[in-house]
């Protein structure tokens, strides 16, 4: 009975020293899993496009989306951003591609890059638009847009792939167009149909060239302060311009003149185009989110 309590009792101490190991060695394993990951003490962010990507309309000549992005991420992870800007004003995805096939530097630092930033098709909408949208014949526009759209998916495939030929795993970040007459014109549908198509045309192209990411602009930049239905509603009543479902040329060239104002507080003054410093500080927004949710570029072992 004594040689009985004793084995008994070695079996206790065994089960709770056993007990004691494994719930301190899987504690360990558990705290290793949690530790944060390291920043990478540089960045390198190589931005790609048109006048976005430029910056034009910037007051603050801050370099647009590219120099706000650039402090975002600084204030973010506290190292350094390197930014290369491959913007040029009026390019349109072909002109883009062209610039990448000729120019070494580009080739150089996609290499080396760490994210990829775009801004395509803006000027490849407005290309066919400026031959249609003017006749006031829906019809005629849906066809030219939906003709337009194949060439332009062919030249957006032609454009990846030649980016992914230089780097194949840094994430590429691409912004959506948007409307900047919407305040003026609310009611014209031919307008807003064809940025939607084109949108959702460079989403779904893009998707084949992962990772990749569509940063969607469009309501942002639209619609600027009228940020409800019921103000939108409200500005759709204000001028018999906004209550037509045409549009004129003279009132285009009008309100592209008319320096100095403009209905929408993100869009410059300059131009009535172009985003302002507040309008690129809300592109920004939208891409630095995009980029938290999408953060492996930022610490080391990531891309």
């Amino acid at each position: 009975m004594k040689k009985f309590r004793w084995v008994l009792l070695a079996l206790v101490v065994i089960a709770l020293g056993g007990g004691w190991w494994f719930f301190n060695s899987h504690r360990g394993s558990s705290s290793q899993q949690v530790t944060a990951p390291t920043p990478k003490s540089t960045i390198h962010l190589v931005a790609i496009g048109d006048s976005l990507t430029y910056g034009v309309g910037d007051q603050k000549n801050n370099g647009g989306y590219v120099g706000q992005i650039k402090k975002r991420l600084e204030k973010h992870l506290n190292n350094t951003v390197k930014t290369s800007n491959y913007g040029v004003s009026g390019d349109r995805s072909d002109q883009i591609l062209k610039r990448i096939k000729k120019q070494k530097q580009i080739r150089t630092d996609l290499k080396q890059a760490d994210v990829i930033v775009m801004t395509v098709g803006g000027n490849d909408l407005l290309q066919t638009l400026e031959k249609e949208l003017l006749t006031n014949s829906n019809t005629a526009l849906t066809k030219d847009i939906d003709k337009a759209g194949q060439t332009y998916e062919g030249k957006l495939k032609q454009l990846f792939s030649a980016v992914r030929k230089e780097n194949a795993s840094a994430p590429i970040f691409v912004f959506s167009i948007y409307d900047p007459v919407y305040t003026y014109f609310p009611k014209v549908k031919a307008i807003n149909n064809s940025i939607t198509k084109w949108n959702k045309l460079t989403k779904a192209t893009l998707a084949g060239y992962g990772p990749a990411y569509f940063v969607d602009i469009n309501h942002l930049l639209s619609y600027g302060q009228y940020t409800t239905a019921a103000s939108r509603k409200k500005l759709a009543t204000q001028s018999a311009a906004a209550n037509s479902e045409s549009i004129s040329q003279s009132e285009v060239i009008k309100i592209m003149d008319g320096k100095g104002k403009n209905l929408n507080k993100y869009i410059s003054t300059d131009d009535n185009f172009h985003p302002n410093h507040a309008g690129y500080r809300l592109m920004t927004n939208a891409l630095y989110k995009a980029m938290l949710n999408h953060d492996s570029f930022m610490y080391q072992g990531g891309n």
